[in-house]
């Protein structure tokens, strides 16, 4: 699913309406039904609804909605701020057929003497600002926003944004002006803001509402953002052949470990081998043998020349991708043997963990990356490289930066993994839980696009599909057992049910 910039949505609305055609208020009404028809799913009639109005078309879509309420026989209560004289021709058009077609009647509020008791329990809709806001929220909107923010016990849900919120950066807003929802329902398209975890407190849950705007203006629309789903991950997973063997898929290379972290080799390399490598060897310290071979007896063991550390590369002519970087420290004969995989490496490479920190602490290694190398830091060590972020939303910039000038992929992990490639695309990811927030689940992350490459994989490929199935087997994990009890073993153990939803598109 591609995600657009606010202007980009507003001339797909416009294409909308001339080349369809559809008429800008029926285009409403499609909108407003969809808010309705989530909200009939989910609350009753015994609920009460007040619905806060802004003067442009996201309050004509709350008008709108209201009416249909009405119509139905939900309890709703509408209130229009008035701070200026100005209103869309859509808002009055759904504000005459709400006052003709059901007697509800729209109170003005000019100023906070007006605004309306919240109950505990009411059902707050936010219809003051669309998508289309690029000023901070001040004056009677803010002080709305704020007095709605400040009320117990309620439920607010957004209509297509949050008010307040800008649909991109929002370095320079101010958060105290920012409806913090509990679901933001979003017309056709994510907004770009929802991906940030400085807007989690803002959007509530999310959900993305279709309201069928124009095929064409939606493919013919450029942009360097989208979400990834399930349907854009079936395509890239190859189908095995009935005469393919285990040299068909390729012989990975783990380098992983140290003493007292064998456990992150060991759960690479168990991600690794669960995610359809021919073979996979892992190159660890000598003090890890024991412990790889009876863990993992599927995986071969490469033994490194020093006892609790990696000091030196294996000869890599007889692999077809590499990975190195859980659990291998930042002994200085560590650091060594990385810059002379950089040297060497002619293999698509996945790079994790300490062996990103060891590249923060020199820098100028950075040029030495292959090309197209995948990089899968968290925020943290990102930040190592790169500088801290003033927000969530410069990081990204950064990250783009970054992938362009070294000419690789990053996986910049979170509940909305990025992957940006030399391109200037970045793909965010749709999979995944906060019962992955523990120690070893993004080792199994490393091993699992560490065996897409070494099946062949190309490296974008590798990287989106890596991030979606391992977000997929933490969800299934998530099911069965809880987010609280989940540990990153349970992640390898469904991989292959994983596997299964998607070749079954159930998702």
């Amino acid at each position: 699913m591609k995600i657009f910039r606010s202007e980009q949505i507003r001339e797909i609305d416009e294409f909308t309406i001339k080349n369809e055609p559809v008429s800008s208020v029926n285009l409403m009404e499609r909108a407003a039904l969809q808010l309705f028809t989530w909200l009939s799913g989910r609350f009753g009639r015994s609920d009460h609804f007040i619905v806060f109005a802004g003067p442009g078309n996201n309050g004509g879509d709350g008008l709108a909605l209201a009416r249909m309420l009405s119509l139905n026989e939900f309890d709703v209560d509408v209130y229009s701020l008035n701070f200026t004289e100005k209103r869309s021709p859509d808002w009055i058009a759904n504000y005459k057929r709400l006052e003709s077609e059901t007697g509800v009647s729209v109170r003005n509020i000019d100023s906070a003497e007006e605004f309306p008791m919240i109950t505990s329990g009411d059902l707050v809709i936010d219809a003051i600002f669309g998508s289309g806001l690029t000023r901070n929220a001040k004056g009677l909107p803010g002080e709305v926003i704020k007095y709605i923010n400040g009320s117990d016990n309620k439920k607010v849900i957004s209509v297509d944004i949050p008010s307040g919120l800008f649909g991109e950066d929002n370095g320079t807003n101010d958060t105290n002006c920012i409806i913090r929802a509990d679901y933001t329902l979003s017309f056709q398209f994510p907004k770009l803001s929802f991906m940030f975890s400085d807007n989690a407190e803002f959007t509530g849950e999310w959900f993305v509402l279709p309201i069928g705007l124009h095929k064409a203006a939606i493919s013919g629309t450029t942009t360097d953002f989208s979400f990834t789903e399930l349907t854009d991950i079936v395509p890239l997973l190859r189908k095995r052949k009935k005469f393919d063997h285990k040299g068909s898929y390729g012989h990975g290379l783990m380098i992983s470990g140290s003493f007292g972290k064998m456990g992150a080799a060991v759960l690479g390399a168990g991600g690794a081998v669960r995610s359809g490598a021919g073979l996979i060897t892992c190159h660890i310290p000598a003090c890890g043998n024991l412990i790889m071979q009876s863990a993992l007896p599927e995986a071969m063991v490469n033994i490194d020349n020093n006892e609790n550390h990696i000091s030196g590369m294996p000869d890599l002519s007889s692999y077809s991708a590499i990975g190195t970087g859980p659990g291998i420290g930042r002994n200085a004969e560590t650091a060594s043997a990385i810059h002379a995989l950089l040297q060497s490496a002619d293999k698509p490479l996945v790079i994790d963990a300490d062996a990103i920190n060891i590249l923060a602490e020199n820098r100028e290694w950075l040029t030495l990356l292959p090309g197209r190398t995948i990089l899968t830091p968290h925020v943290k060590e990102f930040e190592r490289l790169t500088g801290t972020a003033a927000n969530c939303y410069d990081r990204l910039v950064r990250q783009v930066g970054f992938s362009a000038k070294y000419n690789c992929i990053v996986v910049l992990k979170g509940a909305h993994t990025s992957i940006s490639s030399p391109d200037g695309n970045v793909r965010f990811n749709s999979t995944g839980n906060p019962g992955m927030a523990t120690g070893g689940s993004g080792d199994v992350l490393t091993g699992i696009i560490l065996s897409l490459l070494t099946q062949g994989y190309d490296p974008v490929d590798a990287a989106v599909a890596g991030v979606f199935l391992h977000g997929l087997a933490g969800d299934i994990a998530a099911e069965k057992l809880s987010p609280e009890s989940m540990i990153a073993s349970d992640i390898i153990n469904n991989i292959g049910e994983a596997y299964l939803r998607i070749r079954e598109r159930v998702f």
